[in-house]
């Protein structure tokens, strides 16, 4: 780490293709228009917002998972991956979507779920069915249990939902049977990677929507389909996050080195493809050394970056995640993939107004400890900005456009979440980020269905936070996110190269595409550099024009 930075040049890799620059925002489909009332978003209100997203200038939508569901998990313990789940629609909806935002030059990236199935899939119930030993067990990861009775769990793993990441089943003569593998609910079991029919099965999956026109693939978990072997014990906290260093044992559930093998396989289909089709990683792996085997040439186009999401606020801390970062993609001629928020961790409104170097929450409710909502949008604000001048691509979740925080007050007895359950009520979980967002400060539901259903609560305090009280408005946070894309695209700064400035330890400063950047982390105002034109602020600069702390500025010349 340095605390001192000194200039050096940064840059995003010599790869070209729309991935490397673009601004994706995702659309969490529960949340985010409900078309009937029923009170969960579907696939035809998606469609009828998608101007929306054009207004605000992303590039393409990322879709988390629409599939026939259980709903165990949100959707993410899928059933069938080649259908609609009815309350999003149908696949004739997923079609006029595709097209709607097609005809609006918008990509679109959906969701795919490759560690697990749903415990309601075709393939799950054939396994109960055929007993120990069957082919059709072969697809998924069964063990006998340890102890004379079997009555053990065959290793240690923990969910990372919380409780034993092993279930038992009961065999066709009411007898206890083997266990099988659940890296998370229950009802998701673990498919064995290393079976054949299951590589075969996501291949066809994955030419199935590229034949229907979508422009890329999310993977969920990307870093835990292939499990070590032996499937040793772990004798350490489990964590979705690998959380090694490089010289160090990987946990034998994450990031082993089989996985990219199949990315490999799963690249030569999109390649196989017109249109530059791509593949996001999900994959929680430190350090970014290790990340960045997921974006060789070969592999996948993207990874997320979640080292950034969790780097502290102070400056030395930002320049060190980004520096590694930039370096570690450039080894391999790869995109830095940059994000603040997503569907599975707090609001970045609200994470970064809690004490700089605290622990990452698993959700905020009653009683806990409350960020502070100004400082929090203050700072969200600052980082956003800062995200945006880097090179590299960048995501964004849906609501963050409008400032929105956590719902940290949330009724427990409203919470959806299994890790609220499986944590034995420790772990809040991600309810509190996936809150239907507000469209018309006046309306049913604040504008998100035509009546007041929700799946969610949403709080009274959405109303401030709704669009049509920011749209137009000089200052608000949708105005300064349009600003930042628009300035974004027109001086080139997701395909720029990034100059670290000399700025001392309470300041961040670079240039790119033109501009220079300035995030203060220090107590004091800074000053822009003379004779600068500010052509971007993340809040009001004082009456001598300095820069003060916790501000982002964009300055020109």
């Amino acid at each position: 780490m340095n605390a001192n930075p000194t200039p050096q040049d940064r840059s995003a890799g010599p790869v070209t293709g729309w991935w490397t620059e673009a601004a994706i925002y995702q659309i969490y489909p529960r949340s985010f228009a409900d078309s009937d009332g029923d009170g969960i978003g579907d696939l035809p209100g998606i469609t009828a917002r998608l101007d929306h997203l054009v207004e605000l200038g992303v590039d393409a939508l990322w879709l988390s998972p629409f599939y026939p569901s259980p709903q165990a998990d949100a959707g993410y313990d899928v059933a069938d991956y080649r259908d609609v789940d009815p309350i999003f629609g149908t696949l004739a909806d997923a079609d006029k979507l595709i097209a709607g935002a097609r005809s609006r030059g918008l990509r679109v990236i959906v969701d795919l779920v490759p560690n697990h199935t749903s415990s309601a899939h075709r393939w799950f119930t054939a396994a109960l069915a055929a007993g120990a030993g069957s082919p059709e067990r072969d697809r998924y990861i069964f063990r006998d249990g340890l102890g004379p009775a079997g009555d053990r769990p065959p290793n240690d793993w923990q969910s990372v939902f919380g409780g034993p990441a092993w279930t038992r089943v009961t065999d066709a003569d009411g007898r206890p049977g083997q266990w099988y593998l659940h890296l998370f609910d229950s009802g998701q079991p673990d498919l064995n990677w290393d079976n054949p029919q299951v590589r075969e099965e996501f291949l066809d999956v994955l030419r199935f929507w590229l034949d229907r026109g979508v422009d890329g693939f999310r993977v969920d978990v990307a870093h835990g389909l292939i499990k070590q072997a032996d499937l040793a014990d772990w004798r350490e906290p489990q964590e979705i996050l690998s959380g090694n260093e490089i010289d160090k044992p990987r946990p034998p559930m994450w990031d082993q080195d089989g996985v990219h093998e199949i990315y490999r396989d799963w690249r030569r289909v999109l390649d196989s493809y017109d249109g530059e089709r791509i593949l996001v990683a999900e994959a929680w792996v430190e350090p970014a050394e290790r990340l960045a085997r997921y974006v060789r040439p070969d592999e996948m186009h993207q990874a997320f970056n979640f080292e950034y999401l969790l780097a502290s606020w102070t400056a030395p801390a930002q320049y060190a995640v980004i520096t590694r970062s930039l370096e570690a993609t450039d080894a391999v001629g790869a995109p830095t993939t940059w994000v603040l928020s997503n569907h599975d961790v707090v609001r970045h409104a609200s994470r970064l107004g809690l004490p700089v170097g605290g622990g990452r929450p698993n959700g905020i409710g009653i009683g806990d400890p409350q960020p502070d909502a100004a400082l929090g949008l203050r700072r969200a604000r600052a980082a956003t900005l800062l995200m945006l001048a880097l090179p590299g691509s960048a995501y964004l979740y849906q609501g963050e456009e409008l400032g929105l925080p956590e719902h940290t007050t949330m009724p427990d007895e409203a919470r959806q979440d299994p890790t609220w359950a499986r944590s034995g009520h420790t772990q809040r979980g991600r309810d509190g980020c996936r809150v239907p967002i507000p469209w018309e400060a006046d309306a049913p539901s604040y504008g998100f269905g035509p009546t007041d259903a929700r799946w969610l609560p949403q709080p009274p305090l959405w109303a401030e936070y709704a669009l049509d009280r920011q749209r137009g408005v000089p200052g608000s946070t949708y105005e300064l996110y349009r600003t930042a894309l628009r300035l974004r695209r027109e001086h080139g700064l997701g395909r720029g190269t990034l100059q670290w400035r000399e700025s001392g330890d309470e300041v961040l400063s670079f240039r790119n595409g033109g501009l220079t950047v300035l995030t203060n982390f220090g107590d004091a105002a800074v000053p822009v550099p003379a004779g600068a034109e500010v052509v971007a602020a993340s809040a009001t600069l004082t009456d001598d024009g300095r820069v003060p702390t916790d501000v982002t500025v964009w300055v020109r010349g």
